[in-house]
């Protein structure tokens, strides 16, 4: 017997004793029908086989996340019970540590993929068996209520099962800390390290499965009342007094995620009354069937929206991922006389402008304070909008549980249409929130006879025109990734668009401001930027490229924005050929 077949020998006999213990009949009659067909010949089943079972899923910063399946290397029930039981010892050690005799709380929340609701009730049980105090939403919901109830239920920790925007074959487990494990600033944020890592070493430390103890009750199921309650708050996040414009005419998708009727209920107890949403897209669907990929970033996925707009003469679009952590908007550009969504950057820079008039006009003659903040492959836009309003401003890592850990956080965002306008409440990106200060702010301009692109070109004559592109290149082996990047730290680039780079700064050296990750930072000598890093979830390598142009009157904003325009596509071809494309 050869070496490979003796390891194939082994994969079917791993299988066979993965199928035997499975908890779920489903994934174990799908292991034991593989592992037929792969011991037949058939070179398919083989491979999947062989992926199913190549490592063991690793939890990191974002937790857990894959396709749904059977084996170690993806979403199941046995792998959830295992990350469930490492939670646990975490959560129990950590509170022992800090707060002696207390008993350890954590709230657990689910999505409408498929397994959800089986995963997050057999955590409950789990917790439960391992002497936490369990709250377990009582539907399918979004992320931002789960992360909500962590500070609002005073949890050490809180689990959202989830896959967000990815494709619908997938499933993700995605973790907060509380009150004991972390610092105040970071109470009730994603983990990172090094928290993932002391987890991870928990579960990788559970005994047998057998070993696992699930409860057959003891968890709260919490009272319909806790998705009230965050949707009371995050309505009274609009300020009826300075900004009492609220005729907006809004058409509103959820993704055929969990966010619609949170969303709506929000928006009309904000006083925005004409609501509508995408038929098609209304009804939580573990499927997606409109969509390509349930991400309102990808082509295609808001037609059904702008089509649904433009036939009922909106004013604007609103769109969530399915689980409503992100906002995307769009409206119709007077540039163009075409509906177009917005970049995360137009959306976070519009939002930051209202976060200070709001502040301003709540303030009265007190001094206003606080920090306002975004991840380094953001606009540099925000930077100055804060700065001509006197407040700090900060650049943090990308991903959001590093913008939601800022001490003293007012408001923060990242490119990827993640905004966190309500810190106090929910210490995570919240598409709902957002989506109400959004309505707030395009009410508003409505009611001067403005749009939001006249808003927007307004930030830009007093603060110049900044625009942004991305480049992605995905990759079929990681190794390319590391060969990419290694190309450019031997052979440095020397100008990007024509214009010479000043500061060339590598990401992975760290500094007094953001710890080491995996990135190049280029500016040239007339501001344009380029960042290029591997990505953190997918095997991508991405580039994020901003220029600035400087506009001193409305009649200069075409011409400087062909000038961007061409800059980009200029910058754009340097970075392709600098990485041999």
């Amino acid at each position: 017997m050869t070496s490979s077949d003796a390891a194939f020998e082994q994969l079917l006999t791993d299988a066979r004793q993965w199928a035997s213990q499975d908890p779920d009949p489903a994934t174990s009659a799908a292991l034991i029908e593989l592992a037929g067909l792969a011991s037949g010949g058939d070179a398919g089943a083989a491979q999947e086989l062989g992926d199913s079972f190549n490592g063991t899923l690793q939890f990191g910063t974002a937790g857990l996340r894959a396709a749904l399946g059977p084996g170690p290397n993806r979403m199941n029930r046995v792998v959830v019970r295992r990350a469930a039981a490492g939670l646990a010892a975490f959560l129990t050690e950590s509170v022992a540590a800090a707060a002696p005799g207390t008993r350890p709380r954590a709230v657990v929340g689910f999505d409408a993929r498929y397994n959800s609701d089986i995963f997050a009730q057999e955590t409950a049980a789990i917790f439960t068996a391992a002497g936490i105090e369990t709250f377990l939403m009582p539907a399918a919901l979004p992320t931002p209520l789960l992360a909500y109830a962590v500070r609002s239920l005073d949890c050490d920790g809180g689990v959202m099962v989830t896959a967000s925007h990815n494709p619908p074959q997938d499933n993700g487990y995605k973790v907060y800390l509380g009150r004991h494990a972390v610092s105040e600033s970071g109470r009730g944020s994603q983990i990172v390290a090094p928290y993932d890592a002391e987890i991870a070493a928990k579960i990788e430390g559970v005994g047998a499965l057998d070993s696992i103890e699930l409860a057959e009750n003891g968890w709260t199921v919490l009272p319909t009342s806790v998705a009230a309650e965050y949707e009371a708050a995050m309505a009274g996040l609009v300020d009826r007094e300075h900004f009492p414009a609220r005729d907006l005419k809004i058409v509103l998708t959820p993704m055929h995620g969990v966010g619609g009727e949170t969303a709506v209920s929000v928006l009309n107890a904000a006083g925005f009354a004409d609501v509508t949403l995408v038929a098609e897209q209304a009804e939580p669907d573990p499927d997606f069937p409109t969509v390509a990929f349930p991400n309102p970033e990808e082509p295609g996925a808001l037609d059904l929206a702008l089509a649904a707009a433009a036939d009922s003469d909106a004013d604007i679009v609103l769109a969530n991922d399915p689980d409503a952590d992100r906002a995307a908007v769009a409206a119709l550009d007077p540039a163009t006389g075409s509906w177009r969504m917005l970049r995360g950057d137009e959306v976070g820079a519009l939002l930051g402008a209202h976060v200070v008039a709001r502040m301003a006009a709540g303030a009265g003659d007190e001094p206003q304070t606080g920090v306002f903040a975004n991840s380094i492959v953001s606009s540099r836009l925000l930077s100055r909008i804060a700065a001509a309003a006197g407040y700090a401003h900060e650049e943090t890592l990308t991903g959001f549980k590093w913008i939601s850990r800022v001490p003293g956080l007012t408001y923060g965002y990242e490119e990827a249409l993640g905004y966190c306008v309500a810190p106090d409440l929910v210490r995570d990106k919240d598409g709902i929130s957002a989506a109400v200060l959004i309505a707030e702010l395009a009410a508003t301009a409505k009611a001067e006879g403005k749009t939001i692109f006249d808003t927007l070109d307004d930030l830009y004559l007093v603060h110049g025109l900044h625009a942004s592109d991305q480049l992605s290149i995905r990759v079929a082996d990681l190794g390319l990734l590391d060969a990419m990047m290694n190309r450019l730290r031997v052979n440095p680039p020397e100008a990007f668009g024509g214009s010479a780079v000043e500061v060339s700064t590598d990401l992975a050296e760290g500094s007094e401001a953001l710890p080491p990750t995996d990135g190049l930072l280029y500016l040239t000598r007339d501001q344009s930027r380029v960042i290029i890093r591997p990505s953190g979830t997918e095997p991508k390598l991405k580039c994020y490229l901003e220029v600035i142009q400087a506009v001193e009157t409305a009649a200069e904003l075409p011409a400087a924005r062909q000038a961007a325009w061409t800059s980009l596509d200029d910058v754009l071809r340097d970075v392709r050929e600098a990485l041999g494309l």
